[in-house]
């Protein structure tokens, strides 16, 4: 009896340790832009979700007066989309030297800075969400390194 007594209280032990087990966090991936526009919305930033037939999806919004886009990519058929880009650029500071992003580009991390074709300088940075997707938690935290660079940024391409 002892015997029994012991192994019904292993399995008990067992089994409340597996239903204590925190829920799976929420992944989330590129396929469904309206949860994208939803963590810019929780993050406090105005989101337009803007879907144009034959088109890839993309969100226009801003943060401090810094206007940007999250561009969906990798997608098939402008659905299914696997990456996000977020994408911001300046049309009036057309003279900065090439050696001023290559600097950009060596010192910083997660976003490159480059010259678009009209001369204007652009700043970018992708973000994976392709198979299942990433925890909730985590595009949220790709923001906010976002919104950082953003802030660099500005000031790097401004400053006198």
């Amino acid at each position: 009896m002892p015997k029994f007594i012991l192994r019904t209280a292993c399995v008990l032990a067992a089994a409340a340790a597996i239903s204590a087990t925190p829920a799976q966090a929420e992944l989330v991936n590129a396929q469904n832009p309206a949860t994208i526009k939803a963590i810019l919305e929780s993050q406090g930033w105005p989101a337009t979700l803007v879907q144009k037939a034959g088109e890839d999806p993309y969100i226009e919004s801003s943060r401090n007066d810094l206007k940007f886009l999250v561009l969906f990519l990798n997608c098939t058929d402008s659905k299914r989309c696997k990456t996000l880009q977020y994408y911001m650029g300046f049309n009036d500071a057309k003279d900065i030297a090439l050696t001023r992003f290559n600097q950009w580009n060596k010192d910083k991390r997660f976003a490159r800075a480059y010259k678009d074709d009209e001369g204007d300088p652009v700043l970018e940075m992708d973000v994976d969400l392709d198979f299942a997707g990433i925890p909730r938690e985590n595009v949220g935290e790709t923001l906010n390194t976002w919104a950082s660079l953003m802030d660099s940024f500005r000031e790097y391409v401004f400053e006198k």
